[in-house]
């Protein structure tokens, strides 16, 4: 059966989930801003779920229509094919959103959606009632200038939750934007990997998860699971098919440190959790001590700012001290994610490439030092 399918991300990272859709054999495959639209089987549902870095979630695209008044919303959600994706017993909660659009009251939309879905099943079961005792297909719309989209969730918690980080520090970084900045650094496997600021170690864990080629999802599960519709047998089938693309031999290795002793056990406590503790190596230091152990390396970090966090008098010293010891030297390559206007500035030097990226609501920009 081939499904149509969407997969939200950062805004920014569209490029980097249309090219894995492509390599885990999705079809017109179709980047927009902050959404990926694809289609596959369902082994490519569960691939994608499995298998996506940078994807926030992988959602079932059950239609789109044009709406201007609660009765389009209706008939254009009764119209769509509800009962391919729910039984006659399964919950099926109606979230979303709207914006710049003539229907603009979240409950009310949520109310008739859920009436028009009802409706529609009433008539393919021929039931008046829905105990909704069955697995949980979230239902979720965005109406956008008029135009409404409707969805299944397949994932459940959101991709980013890969399962080795219960605990983080104050502000982490999430890891699918983690695991993009090593991307877009080109980390590779015979590359060595330092974050001065490793935090709950994010930033190496993912570093060695992508360059060794270990699905991020492979030790969780997924909502399509229960879903079914879906052949149970699919997502073991792909768990093994992940597990045996690892990369075992490489030459990558890691160095972390931090100025906080609690972040780093978090941090060790995490690799294990990821499998990837052998890679990786941590220790107490503050970032003004910065000093590789190697001839090569690729820096990655996500320094602190913000007012939680830091004073913009002590974000713009810690930006001199970064340009101080992130110093130009053959063989050696430098990621900062930062919100700062001014960062190169402050840094010292013009970055030899910028991309701009969001961090949660944060505007930011990936300041790229390789020359």
């Amino acid at each position: 059966m081939k499904i149509k399918m969407v997969a939200p991300c950062i805004f920014g990272l569209e490029g980097l989930v249309s090219d894995e859709l492509k390599k885990m054999d999705a079809e017109n495959v179709l980047a927009e801003n902050g959404r990926v639209f694809f289609e596959g089987d369902e082994n490519i549902l569960a691939r994608a779920n499995i298998g996506s870095r940078y994807s926030e979630r992988i959602y079932i695209d059950v239609g789109s229509f044009e709406a201007h008044s609660f009765e389009d919303l209706f008939q254009g959600t009764k119209a769509l094919e509800w009962e391919q994706w729910l039984t006659k017993y399964d919950e099926f909660p109606v979230k979303g959103y709207s914006v710049n659009s003539d229907l603009f009251s979240v409950r009310d939309c949520q109310a008739i959606i859920k009436k028009a879905v009802v409706e529609r099943l009433k008539a393919v079961y021929h039931t008046d009632w829905f105990e909704e005792t069955g697995a949980k297909h979230q239902i979720e719309f965005s109406i956008i200038k008029n135009q409404v989209h409707l969805l299944i969730d397949t994932t459940g918690n959101g991709l980013h939750k890969r399962g080795y980080r219960p605990v983080a520090n104050d502000a982490p970084l999430k890891e699918t934007l983690a695991a993009a900045m090593c991307s877009l650094s080109r980390l590779r496997p015979y590359h060595t990997l330092y974050d001065p600021m490793c935090g709950s170690g994010t930033i190496l864990i993912e570093g060695a998860m992508l360059v060794h080629n270990i699905a991020p999802g492979v030790n969780r599960n997924f909502s399509a699971e229960r879903f079914e519709q879906i052949d149970s047998k699919v997502f073991d089938e792909e768990r093994e098919r992940a597990k045996s693309l690892v990369i075992t031999e490489s030459d990558f290795h890691a160095y972390g440190s931090d100025i906080d002793k609690g972040a780093l056990e978090i941090a060790r406590q995490n690799a294990v959790r990821a499998g990837v503790s052998d890679y990786i190596d941590l220790k107490r230091a503050d970032v003004k001590d910065f000093s590789p152990v190697t001839d090569r390396g690729t820096v990655i970090c996500n320094p602190p700012y913000g007012e939680r966090m830091l004073t913009d008098k002590e974000v713009c010293e810690l930006i001199k001290t970064l340009g101080r010891v992130f110093e130009q030297r053959h063989g050696f390559s430098y990621s900062i994610i930062n919100p700062q206007e001014d960062f190169e500035e402050y840094f010292g030097r013009k970055a030899d490439k910028r991309r701009k990226l969001y961090n949660g609501m944060i505007k930011c920009q990936l300041y790229m030092y390789f020359k």
